[in-house]
């Protein structure tokens, strides 16, 4: 049973700091290609970052800088948020894509439910 489940969201003033983690379990969850999806209000899902099973990561221009994605010592995903934006509001999804820019349903591949942010 394929399972991704994230955490770590939450509300925070502009400028402040999330950390968010996604578990995965059911499929090598600690040898794929993952990425972290923004879902904005009224917009697709957009890849925000990329770690590749090699260990190389890609960012999308708008959080360059900002976000850090990496796994921890028991292997879970991990998306570092600093200097958070109004505009990174939005559902973080953690999936087993490796594209960058926007996805489009139908969804493939493992999505976990999501974690919401919102920066004031």
């Amino acid at each position: 049973h394929v399972q991704l489940v994230e955490s770590g969201g939450g509300s925070v003033q502009a400028g402040g700091s999330l950390r968010l983690s996604c578990v995965g379990s059911g499929f090598p969850f600690d040898r794929a290609c993952m990425g972290w999806f923004h879902l904005a209000p009224g917009k697709e899902r957009e890849a925000v970052a990329r770690l590749t099973a090699y260990g190389v990561t890609t960012y999308a221009d708008f959080v360059q800088g900002r976000f850090t994605i990496s796994r921890d010592d028991a292997e879970n995903l991990i998306l570092q948020m600093n200097d958070l934006k109004v505009e990174d509001t939005g559902t973080y999804y953690c999936a087993n894509r490796c594209e960058m820019g926007r996805v489009f349903p139908p969804y493939g591949g493992f999505w976990g439910q999501g974690t919401q942010v919102t920066v004031s």
